[in-house]
């Protein structure tokens, strides 16, 4: 799976911030046709992002371009300017506002139509953003509508608007509430997510000079197994980087009961074993295994572990 620890948004309308998402810390980048830009703005941003994408290399990031929503006028020939304008250079397009399996066949099809056209040698990726009380209620559906799916994102603004809530920053945590409010939701999220072979994304927090705030939910997301958040500048991106990657002392304990188990069941030929004071078994290499491969698609290194290090 591609590495999204931090999906940065820029505004497919403002070339400025294309530079600088090209030299920011993000795992992804995505250049938005939607909620950042005007009505008015959205046919000429569709050749601002071709040029974007066309101009920068967004080496080692993961190239988007979220589209408009599919019941807005804007979205077939967004599809269409980007697909045929930059489709060498874009791995993904992100569909807004998802609510049920016919806005992902919908993008599916046509990308199917795109692709027979131009000669495409490699599929184009999706991205699904569930935003409402109706793509909530369709979530494993819509995860299972089609083999271009790689993520499943939740967007907590219009997702707060779906339900009424009384609230006016998007992606905050509720003080007030008894519990975190937001886990229910992000939980549905991961599960549907995994159910079906996606990456779960967390959508933003919009409080951009709150880097403890950012942090503190970020780190609630990652306990319940997403794989990323998205970012509003390299900030946040670089907070998102460090949250969403595992701790190298985990990284180096993973490794560690990888090792004890294979001498265990390929050498001892036992089912289970000792770890220091801690029994581990095949629950725990898949657990381990888990571990590994995201910090290796990171790049990290594992050092000695042992259980006396754990100690000290």
């Amino acid at each position: 799976m591609r590495a999204r620890r931090s999906c940065l948004a820029v505004p497919g309308s403002q070339p400025r911030f294309h530079a600088k998402a090209d030299q920011s810390p993000a795992d992804q980048v995505f250049l938005d046709l939607e909620d950042s830009v005007a009505p008015a703005a959205k046919v000429a941003a569709r050749g601002q992002v071709v040029d974007a994408l066309r101009t920068y290399d967004f080496a080692g990031k993961v190239r988007v371009v979220r589209v408009n929503a599919c019941d807005t006028r804007w979205c077939f020939e967004d599809i269409i300017a980007v697909v045929e304008g930059a489709a060498d250079r874009l791995d993904c397009l992100i569909i807004p506002k998802v609510e049920d399996v016919d806005h992902v066949h919908f993008v599916d099809n046509l990308l199917n139509q795109l692709e027979w056209k131009l000669g495409l040698e490699r599929r184009i990726g999706l991205e699904l953003q569930i935003e409402s009380a109706r793509g909530m209620e369709n979530i494993d559906a819509i995860a299972g509508a089609s083999g271009r799916a790689e993520t499943l994102i939740f967007g907590p603004g219009d997702f707060s608007a779906s339900l009424r809530l009384p609230e006016l920053t998007v992606g905050r945590l509720q003080p007030d509430y008894p519990g975190d409010f937001w886990h229910y939701f992000l939980a549905r999220i991961v599960v549907a997510a995994r159910a079906h072979g996606l990456q779960a994304i967390d959508g933003p927090y919009t409080q951009v000079r709150d880097g403890d705030g950012l942090r503190t939910f970020a780190k609630r997301s990652a306990m319940l197994g997403f794989d990323g958040k998205w970012a509003m500048n390299p900030f946040q991106a670089e907070i998102l980087n460090e949250v969403f990657a595992p701790k190298q002392e985990d990284f180096d304990k993973a490794v560690a009961i990888l090792e004890a188990y294979r001498q265990a069941t390929d050498v001892e030929q036992t089912g289970a074993v000792m770890l220091g004071e801690e029994m581990i078994d095949e629950a725990s290499r898949k657990m381990a295994a888990v571990m590994v491969e995201r910090g290796e698609a990171f790049g990290m290194k594992a050092r000695p572990w042992s259980p006396a290090s754990q100690a000290r």
